[in-house]
C-alpha cells in the first residue's frame, strides 16, 4: 500500500528525521475505515445557524437546473410543430420563451450564488474562531506534540477548502443529482430503449469511480499533511532567520526546502493523475453511449418510428446532462479533499482540552481551617507535597522528571531553586500557574490545593517569567500589560482612580522595577512603540526586562521567576536586584537561579538534583554543607563529579 506508508525527511533546520506529517496523528486514514460523508457531516453544527438560506440557495439551484432541463421539449414542440409546419409566428414564440427559460435560469444560479456568500463566510469565520478558542484551552503538552505550521494550516488552508465545499460542490452534487435523475426519467418518457443505451455506462462508471476516489483521497490527505510541513519549515524559517545566516545556512535551508517542495509537487502530481482516469472514464463513456443513441435514433427516425422533434429533444436532454455528469468527477474529488480537511480539523477539535475544575474565587479570601487543624498560618504560601510529574509522551520505562518533590515555601518568602541542566527546575516551576498538572502528589496556595482552583483563578494569583521571553506583535504597554487582564480594573474600582491611570502607574512601575523605563523612553514612541514579532527589534537583555517587568506588574501574590536575570549584563543585573528586593519583599516568589547573584536575592534556596529536592537551607549553609551546591555555585563540574563519585 503505498499510498499509506508513511515516509520520512530529514528535517531542513535541526537535520533530524521526521515524518512526512508532523502531527500525533498516524498518517491518512485507512480507506476501508474512512467514511467522507461521515467526516463532512460534522459539519452540521456549524452550517446550522444558517440552514435556512443555505437550503433556499439549494433549492433555487435545483429550479435553475430543472428550467434547464425544459429547453428540450421546448425544441421537441418547435421541430415537430411550427417549424415542421412552416410557421414563423410559433418559431418566433418558441424563440421567446427558450430566451426567457435562458435568462431565468441564469438569474437563479445568480441569486443562488447571493445567498450563500454571506452565510458560507461566517461558517468560515465561526469555525476558525472555534479552533482558535480550542488552542488556546488545549494543554501546553499538546503544542508541545504539535507542530506550528500542521495548526496554522488546518486554520488556512483546510478551512479555506471547507468553505469551497459548501459553497459549491455540496451544493452541486445535490443539484447535478437530480439533475441527472429527473433528465434519466424525461429520456426514458421520451424514448425508453434509446434512454436505456444512455444508462448502460452507469454500472462501470460507479465502480471505477469508487476505486479511484479510494485512492484520490489518501493523496489528498497526504498533500495536506505535506502543507503544514512545508508551512512548518517556512515559519521556523523566518523566526530563526538570525541563525540560518549567522551560520551560513541559507543553501542546505533551501535544499532541503526544495526536497519538501518537491515531495509535495509529487502528490500534487499524483492526485492529478487520478483525477486524468476519473475524468476521463466519465467523460468518455457517457460519449460513447451518446454517440450510440444518436445512430440508433436516426436509423428509428429515418424509418418513421420517431419524429426528427423527439430525436432533438432526446439529444438535447442528453447533451444538457453532460456537464452534471461531468462534474461529479471533480466534485468527488473537491469532497474528498473537504473530507479529509474535516478530519484534520476535528483532529484539533477532538483534543480533550483543559477543564475548568473549580470556579472563581474571589483571591482576596482567607484560606479556610483545614480538616485536619493545620493553622491557615502554618500552611500558607507555596506548598509541594510529594509531587510527582511524567511528560504524557516520555516513555514507560523512564523515571518520572520529578519525584516526590516536598517543598514549602512561606508566605512573604523567596525561595532560589538550584539544580544541574535537566534536573527539571523549569518544569517544576511550570506546575505552579498549571501549565502543567502534577501526574502525584498535590501543590497548595495558601493552603488551597492547587487542582481545586480553575485555572483563571490560579493564574490570577501566580506571575511568571520564563528565561526565553516572548513578545508579541504589538507596543510595549500592551506586552506589559496584557498580565493585569481582569485585576486592573478591579483595582482602579477599589482605589477610587480611573483604570487608564492605574495602568499607567502599574505600566511605570513595572518599567523601573525591570530597569527597562531608560530604554523604553529611548524608543521612537516610548511605550506606545512596536517591538514587532517576537521582538526582534530589540536586545535579548531588553526583551527579558520586559518579560520580567510583565510578570511583576500585576502585583502577584505569588512570582515565579526562571533565571529571569540571565541575558543582562553585571551592571543592569545589579540595578534589577536592587530593584527587584522591593518586590520580592511584598510576595512570594520561587525563582530559578543558576548565578550566586540572583541566588542572594533568595532567603533560602531548594537545590534540585535528578528530579528530587536533595538540600534546603541558605546559601551559605549550602556552601559550607552540600558539595554539589557549591560546585554548581563555582562552575566546578569536576568537582562535583568527584564528589558524586565517593
Amino acid at each position: 500500500m503505498a499510498d499509506t506508508a508513511q515516509t520520512t525527511t530529514e528535517h531542513p533546520t535541526t537535520g533530524h528525521p521526521s515524518p512526512d506529517h508532523a502531527t500525533p496523528s498516524t498518517g491518512p486514514p485507512d480507506a476501508a475505515q474512512r467514511s467522507a460523508v461521515r467526516s463532512l457531516l460534522r459539519l452540521w453544527p456549524f452550517v446550522r445557524p444558517v440552514r435556512t438560506r443555505f437550503f433556499i440557495a439549494a433549492f433555487v439551484a435545483v429550479l435553475a437546473s430543472c428550467i434547464g432541463l425544459v429547453i428540450p421539449l421546448v425544441l421537441k414542440w418547435l421541430v415537430d410543430g411550427p417549424v415542421a409546419a412552416r410557421d414563423p409566428g410559433g418559431v418566433w414564440l418558441g424563440g421567446g420563451c427558450l430566451l426567457v427559460l435562458g435568462l431565468a435560469e441564469a438569474g437563479l444560479f445568480g441569486l443562488r450564488r447571493w445567498l450563500v456568500a454571506r452565510p458560507l463566510a461566517a461558517v468560515e469565520a465561526a469555525m476558525r474562531e472555534a479552533l482558535y478558542r480550542r488552542l488556546q484551552r488545549l494543554p501546553v503538552s499538546f503544542h508541545d506534540r504539535w507542530a506550528s505550521g500542521q495548526l496554522l494550516s488546518r486554520a488556512t488552508t483546510d478551512l479555506s477548502l471547507l468553505r469551497m465545499f459548501l459553497a459549491f460542490p455540496l451544493t452541486f452534487l445535490l443539484v447535478n443529482g437530480t439533475t441527472i435523475v429527473v433528465g434519466c426519467v424525461i429520456l426514458l418518457v421520451q424514448r425508453w430503449t434509446l434512454g436505456l443505451v444512455l444508462l448502460a455506462p452507469v454500472l462501470p462508471l460507479m465502480v471505477l469511480c469508487s476505486v479511484l476516489e479510494a485512492k484520490y483521497a489518501l493523496a489528498a490527505r497526504r498533500a495536506q499533511d505535506q502543507l503544514g510541513d512545508l508551512a512548518t519549515v517556512v515559519e521556523e524559517s523566518v523566526l530563526g532567520i538570525r541563525i540560518i545566516k549567522g551560520f551560513g545556512r541559507h543553501r542546505s535551508q533551501a535544499r532541503a526546502f526544495r526536497d519538501l517542495t518537491r515531495r509535495v509537487r509529487t502528490t500534487e502530481l499524483r492526485k492529478a493523475r487520478l483525477l486524468a482516469w476519473i475524468w476521463g472514464f466519465i467523460t468518455t463513456l457517457p460519449e460513447i453511449a451518446i454517440a450510440t443513441a444518436l445512430v440508433l435514433g436516426t436509423l428509428q427516425v429515418a424509418d418513421g418510428a420517431l419524429s426528427a422533434g423527439t430525436l432533438v429533444a432526446f439529444l438535447s436532454t442528453a447533451l444538457a446532462l453532460r456537464w452534471p455528469v461531468d462534474s461529479i468527477g471533480f466534485l468527488l474529488a473537491m469532497s474528498n479533499e473537504a473530507a479529509t480537511a474535516t478530519d484534520r480539523y476535528f483532529e484539533v477539535m477532538d483534543e480533550e482540552a483543559v477543564a475548568e475544575d473549580a470556579g472563581p474565587a474571589d483571591p482576596g479570601d482567607e484560606p479556610a481551617a483545614d480538616p485536619g487543624g493545620e493553622p491557615p498560618g502554618e500552611r500558607g504560601g507555596l506548598r509541594f507535597e510529594g509531587v510527582e510529574f511524567r511528560y504524557p509522551d516520555a516513555p514507560a520505562d523512564t523515571p518520572a522528571t520529578l519525584r516526590g518533590i516536598d517543598l514549602h515555601i512561606r508566605s512573604g518568602e523567596t525561595m532560589a531553586l538550584v539544580g544541574a541542566t535537566g534536573s527539571g527546575k523549569t518544569t517544576l516551576t511550570a506546575l505552579v500557574p498549571r501549565l502543567y498538572d502534577p501526574t502525584g502528589g498535590r501543590i497548595t496556595l495558601d493552603g488551597r490545593d492547587l487542582a481545586t482552583l480553575g485555572r483563571d483563578e490560579a493564574r490570577a494569583l501566580v506571575a511568571m517569567a520564563f528565561e526565553e521571553p516572548t513578545l508579541f506583535s504589538a507596543t510595549v504597554a500592551d506586552n506589559v500589560l496584557m498580565a493585569t487582564t481582569g485585576t486592573t480594573t478591579a483595582s482602579a474600582s477599589a482605589s477610587g482612580t480611573g483604570t487608564e491611570d492605574r495602568q499607567e502607574a502599574d505600566l511605570l512601575r513595572a518599567l523601573e522595577v525591570a530597569q527597562a523605563d531608560g530604554f523604553v523612553g529611548a524608543l521612537p514612541d516610548g511605550a506606545a512603540t512596536q517591538v514587532g514579532e517576537q521582538g526582534l527589534s530589540l536586545s535579548g537583555g531588553q526583551r527579558q526586562r520586559l518579560a520580567l517587568a510583565r510578570a511583576v506588574v500585576g502585583r502577584p501574590r505569588f512570582l515565579i521567576l526562571d533565571d529571569p536575570l540571565s541575558a543582562l549584563d553585571v551592571h543592569t543585573e545589579a540595578l534589577v536586584e536592587a530593584a527587584l528586593r522591593q518586590v520580592l519583599a511584598t510576595t512570594t516568589a520561587l525563582v530559578v537561579a543558576h548565578r550566586p547573584s540572583t541566588v542572594l536575592l533568595a532567603d533560602r534556596v531548594a537545590l534540585l538534583s535528578g528530579g528530587r529536592i536533595s538540600a534546603v537551607g541558605t546559601h551559605h549553609e549550602l556552601l559550607r554543607e552540600n558539595a554539589e551546591y557549591a560546585a554548581l555555585m563555582s562552575g566546578d563540574t569536576g568537582r562535583r563529579e568527584r564528589e558524586e563519585a565517593r
